[in-house]
């Protein structure tokens, strides 16, 4: 497992320890949890641009299957990052430096050393979000227009490669993601209404595989749109991870927002 920032790791590792595997986690520096190591069966630490030390402990560990977990910030990869050989070889061949170009790149060289990248949600396949309306409240009129004009917008988005979410307020476009993460993004969008009502839309890239970059909401989903006020989140079924599922619930309802996962309007290519 390669393990970034975020709840997404500890739950795969725990579904792991139920299911009575033995999972070698390498956790990327300033990103990852160290509460991780105590779940792992052997943990190492690396930094964002060490792809060849990334291979060698897989080799060295004899693992063939590899799942990345958690996100990293992608301002980070054009900030911090200081590229070994094996990684700058990588970039400097990238057309794009987008995630599908970069993350598939790394897929390309972890293949060809025998090492397979696996579906990221595996071990979580209960925490994706099923179809329909998952809280208590449903959409109002204004929010339901809203939320149909973002679902366009924000799968444009995703398929271009973008980002993942828009925020959308009178059916205008507020904020539209891109490095900055869903949260970040909407503070912003909060900036710019004044407090006015938003709705967050959130789409899945328009590919059929989970190995990387799978849309995920959680507690500080919630948090945020409450800080915010953001009224009603609307996911991708069976596409978004739904982290700590009955808890998020649980507190989208105690907050008044509206929650709804919708089939994805993209076909998955």
């Amino acid at each position: 497992m390669i393990a970034g920032n975020g709840r997404f790791p500890a739950l795969a590792l725990e579904t792991a320890q139920r299911e009575g595997h033995d999972v070698v986690v390498v956790a990327i520096e300033n990103e990852a949890s160290p509460d991780l190591a105590r779940m792992a069966t052997s943990f190492h630490w690396i930094n964002i641009g060490q792809l060849g030390k990334l291979i060698e402990i897989f080799k060295r560990e004899g693992v063939s299957e590899v799942m990345m977990t958690g996100q990293v910030k992608h301002v980070s990869i054009f900030s911090s990052i200081k590229p070994d050989w094996r990684l700058f070889k990588l970039l400097t061949s990238l057309k794009e430096k987008n995630t599908a170009a970069l993350i598939g790149g790394v897929g390309k060289v972890l293949s060809d050393e025998g090492i397979q990248l696996v579906d990221s949600t595996r071990l979580l396949k209960h925490l994706l979000a099923p179809e329909g309306v998952l809280t208590r409240r449903k959409l109002n009129k204004e929010e339901d227009a809203d939320i149909r004009y973002g679902r366009r917008l924000a799968s444009v988005l995703a398929t271009a490669d973008i980002g993942q979410s828009v925020a959308i307020s009178e059916k205008a476009c507020v904020a539209a993601e891109a490095m900055e993460g869903t949260d970040a993004m909407l503070h912003r969008a909060a900036q710019l209404t004044g407090g006015k009502p938003l709705r967050l839309a959130k789409a899945s890239r328009g590919r059929a595989h989970f190995l990387f970059d799978v849309p995920v909401v959680g507690l500080t989903t919630i948090e945020t749109m409450r800080d915010t006020n953001t009224t009603a989140l609307a996911v991708d079924a069976g596409r978004t991870l739904m982290l700590d599922k009955d808890e998020f619930l649980h507190r989208a309802n105690d907050a008044g927002i509206s929650v709804v996962a919708y089939p994805p309007l993209e076909p998955q290519a």
